[in-house]
């Protein structure tokens, strides 16, 4: 059951010199919940992540993590609080139990503690296996297991995980979002971001970044119902790439691309979808279907940032 809230964000900002890498954002995660926040590289995704840790100082406004103010009391935050970066920091000539301990001792865990602990997290993960194996030697969804099962070893109530499937195979991010599910079931709020818009599916509530703003906040299945979403229809031809062509510069067309062997095409209105038919037509193109579809994550994001305004 979602609870009290764990963070809260108010005009939070910040700048690099002249650029501003998060532009004002505010946002409220509950506990218990995966929050997405989702948008492509450079959005200010990690920014975001690294203020509301501890690490960066805001530029302006402020944000609390459970309790705690970001600005004002950082290590607090650090310590009750789980951060695995997109670069988390693993030493390739140390095996898996070192680095398990290592990081246990900088929590301050020690002695029975902190052997149930590592002993605990590395049957979780999946570790126990690998325990004497070097990181340097592990496969890449091993070492974001590592990097994973390092930021848990302290129990924290908040955990941040920046983009944690980066770079991993398809099956290892499935088999990390499980692990997410489980921790969420546990109790503890997880606050995830990716590029990837499928994973999204899998988060209580998200929101997409573009240009350091929150342009759209909610459920998924939210979203993908918003009017300012827009009306995504699919389209089955023989001819997809010419009526991709044909239609991706029409003045009502938000967005177009292929989607596996269709095309997704998004308008502004119900109205629209009658003009696309017929801009098709116009063109002498074949079509075996046409009709409005419920949106994908990745046709509402694309709409939304066409459409210049907010969900």
């Amino acid at each position: 059951m979602i609870g009290a809230t764990t963070v809260r964000a108010e005009s939070l900002t910040r700048k690099f010199g002249d650029f501003v890498a998060v532009d004002g954002i505010s946002f409220e995660i509950h506990a218990g919940e995966i929050w997405g926040f989702l948008g492509p590289n450079g959005a200010g995704k990690s920014t975001t992540i690294r203020m509301l840790c501890g690490v960066l100082q805001p530029s302006a406004g402020r944000a609390e993590v459970l309790g705690y103010d970001v600005a004002r009391d950082p290590e607090a935050v650090k310590t009750r609080s789980g951060y695995m970066s997109q670069g988390s920091t693993l030493w390739s000539d140390l095996t898996v139990e070192e680095h398990m301990r290592l990081y246990a001792g900088l929590f301050g865990m020690y002695g029975a503690h902190q052997r149930d602990a590592v002993e605990e997290w590395m049957e979780r993960i999946g570790l126990a296996q690998r325990r004497t194996q070097l990181a340097g030697s592990l496969p890449g969804g091993y070492r974001k297991r590592l990097a994973l099962a390092c930021t848990l070893l302290h129990r924290p109530q908040m955990v941040f995980l920046d983009e944690p499937t980066s770079g991993v195979d398809p099956l290892s991010r499935r088999e990390f979002w499980d692990l997410i599910v489980h921790l969420s079931e546990d109790g503890t709020t997880v606050m995830v971001t990716t590029h990837y818009l499928d994973e999204a599916e899998h988060c209580d509530r998200l929101a997409f970044i573009y240009g350091g703003r929150i342009i759209a906040l909610g459920a998924p299945a939210e979203l993908k119902r918003a009017p300012s979403a827009g009306v995504t229809v699919e389209i089955l031809s023989r001819e997809n790439l010419r009526i991709l062509d044909a239609v991706e510069d029409a003045p009502f067309v938000r967005s177009a691309s292929m989607y596996g062997s269709s095309l997704h095409v998004t308008v502004e209105r119900s109205d629209d979808v009658a003009r696309l038919q017929n801009t098709i037509d116009a063109r002498g193109l074949g079509v075996q279907r046409l009709a409005p579809i419920t949106p994908s994550l990745e046709d509402v994001f694309a709409g939304i940032v066409k459409a210049g305004r907010p969900a």
